[in-house]
């Protein structure tokens, strides 16, 4: 099994991790979370002069933490898309520079192939195919998982991720940055049934509804009308009630569309990634509804659900080896659709 020495820097995480097949031998993450807060979101400049500083001393930290050597890797494995481009090109810059100094096999890896591969970590026993929903600030996507490189994109979002959703109703109710764990938290004292709120579902020409494409614009707006309504009418608002109904809205949306598309493509799997993979209420109630559909649902750890060098080293062995790697000319991209992640390797 290979050794993979990964980095990952597609954002506001700078992280390192060594990894052998689906084991971790270290995980290093520095986050720029508190750094970012200050501007209420990523600044892209800001994120990529901090990966610049980072990037040395969690590299060091990863072998010291691993107790291993450059002799001890096989390859090297870097997110190359997608991301902000500045942040992506120090992760890149490093490890292409390491591949060539070590004299090493170099990876380009997409960061949404990363996040299916966080649950291997903890389940090793997993294999395709299956179901993946895939739920970030970036991302909200319901991918068929057939092999290895091998994925049909069956549902998306047509606007705002979920995630996304989550920092603007966060900054509408004034509660700070990152918007998802403030909510999630706040929603366990809230009343889920307080307040309707529309799903949001996406029209077809023919008049139909797409059953697996998600909305959650027409979500973020009504929830700005209600604190609206609610200002005029109270002295305070009840956060806690808002927050519930909001999470209670986007859980049952993601989790309906998951399940019917689980059964329609007669898959019997479904495993969840990205970060809002960590919220609690769509845990409990997407394991709930599999349950009833007598489906398997996989969440990864905690600390695999945001962006992490680990999971990047995970679907780098995979593709290592299967004899895939990438030329140290391969650059970095902002978007590229997971379908065409074949075209990283040769």
């Amino acid at each position: 099994m290979p050794t993979i020495l990964a980095i990952e820097t597609s954002c506001d995480e700078t992280a390192v991790a060594i990894v052998k097949d689906r084991y971790v031998y270290s995980n290093i993450v520095a986050s720029q979370i508190e750094t970012h807060r200050l501007y209420g979101g990523v600044v892209p400049e800001v994120a990529s002069r901090q990966h610049l500083e980072m990037i040395n001393p969690c590299l060091d930290q990863a072998f010291t933490s691993a107790n291993l050597h450059w002799c001890d890797i096989d390859a090297i494995a870097t997110t190359v898309c997608p991301g902000l481009v500045g942040a992506l090109l120090v992760g890149v810059t490093a490890g292409k520079t390491l591949a060539m100094l070590h004299n090493k096999p170099f990876l380009g890896v997409h960061h949404l192939e990363g996040h299916i591969y966080a649950t291997y970590l903890a389940q090793p026993e997993l294999k395709p195919p299956f179901l993946c929903l895939l739920v970030s600030g970036g991302h909200t996507n319901l991918i068929y998982v057939k092999d290895c490189g091998k994925y049909e994109m069956l549902g998306s979002t047509r606007d705002d991720a979920v995630g996304e959703a989550y920092d603007k109703v966060a900054r509408l109710l004034k509660l700070g940055y990152p918007g998802g764990p403030i909510i999630d938290q706040l929603a366990q004292y809230g009343n889920p049934q307080a307040f309707p709120l529309p799903e949001g579902r996406i029209s077809l020409p023919e008049g139909g509804f797409h059953p697996y494409d998600s909305s959650f614009s027409g979500l973020k707006t009504a929830v700005l009308r209600l604190t609206q309504k609610l200002s005029q009418e109270n002295d305070s608002l009840p956060i806690k009630d808002i927050c519930a109904s909001f999470q209670n809205t986007v859980v049952k949306a993601l989790t309906k569309r998951t399940i019917r598309c689980a059964i329609d493509y007669n898959l019997t799997t479904i495993v969840v990634g990205g970060g809002v993979a960590a919220n609690r209420g769509l845990r409990e109630f997407l394991t709930k509804k599999a349950e009833e559909n007598n489906l398997k649902v996989y969440f990864p750890p905690l600390k695999f659900c945001t962006d992490n060098a680990a999971m990047i080293g995970c679907a780098g062995a995979d593709h290592f080896e299967r004899g895939h790697t990438s030329s140290l000319s391969l650059g970095v991209q902002s978007r590229l659709n997971l379908t065409e992640v074949m075209s990283l390797y040769r």
